[in-house]
């Protein structure tokens, strides 16, 4: 009998500890994920002074750790390079070829517009959920943090895994159009998020003649090229004979992905102790 009063009475304690995790400990938690994702969204978005002001450009200078065959500055304006200065030394002439973004001419950056998207949807589950809501089960609470996570991994997944496209989607993309003077048809220029890096690729091509070309593979799609992938654009086959990567680090975009993981792990933590309380009951108390 007195096993059994103990295991009540234990069992009203985990009730009531249970009651207030959802009551009280919940509205915590979704607190903090929105100040912390608040801030991340503001990342994607930095005005120039104060709130509501026009985004601010940032410079920012390409590098490589090998040749210095590409060199060039990076204008980025929250989601928008607007301005792209770059320097091609030709490998075979030494020939130094330079081109820039046109002036009424801006590439948006698709990866950062989805993760900033990905990351408002998760602010606006979580502000669902006013300080007043009263959830009524753990399993409530557990579809909510699974819809935030899944907003967040997308987000962060856009910043770290870049799109993997063909040298003929390189090559229609309209990036080609957007530099004065314009680029050679034996070049062709990508650029995508990896990380905390915006990244630059630049494709240095050949023609093949036709009858060399009959039997070979041509390239699928990848997020970097090699030299030697050959495709077909406009009825004639090309060879991809050097490829030079350049990058520059931006400092937001690594505070953003620093801001995903820690809101992941509050997520984490919140469904960990809801399972917590479940393994108590026999049945689930959702």
């Amino acid at each position: 009998m007195a096993a059994a009063m103990g295991s009540a009475v234990e069992r009203l304690v985990l009730e009531e500890e249970f009651k207030w995790l959802l009551q009280e400990e919940v509205h915590i938690v979704l607190k903090q994920l929105q100040d912390i994702l608040k801030e991340a969204s503001q990342r994607f978005a930095l005005p120039a002074s104060g709130l509501g002001g026009a985004v601010k450009q940032e410079n920012f200078v390409l590098s490589t750790s090998g040749t210095d065959q590409v060199k060039g500055v990076l204008t980025l304006q929250g989601d928008a390079l607007c301005q792209a200065d770059v320097s091609l030394k030709m490998p075979r002439n030494n020939q130094l070829l330079h081109f820039a973004f046109r002036e009424d001419k801006q590439w948006k950056l698709q990866q950062i517009q989805d993760a900033r998207n990905h990351v408002n949807q998760a602010i606006y589950l979580l502000m669902n959920r006013d300080v007043n809501y009263q959830f009524k089960t753990g399993l409530e609470v557990l579809k909510l943090m699974d819809a935030v996570m899944l907003q967040l991994s997308r987000a962060r997944n856009r910043l770290t895994t870049p799109a993997t496209l063909t040298l003929p989607e390189i090559a229609s993309s309209g990036l080609a159009k957007m530099f004065t003077p314009a680029l050679p048809p034996d070049i062709l220029v990508n650029f995508y998020i990896n990380l905390n890096k915006l990244c630059l690729t630049v494709y240095q091509l050949h023609v093949l003649q036709p009858s060399t070309t009959k039997n070979v593979k041509l390239a699928g799609g990848s997020i970097l090229h090699n030299p030697g992938a050959i495709f077909e654009f406009g009825n004639q086959r090309y060879e991809v004979s050097h490829v030079h990567k350049v990058e520059c680090v931006v400092p937001w975009l690594n505070d953003a992905l620093v801001f995903f993981t820690v809101s992941l792990q509050l997520c984490q933590q919140l469904k960990d102790k809801i399972s917590v309380f479940s393994s108590y009951w026999n049945y689930r108390p959702y």
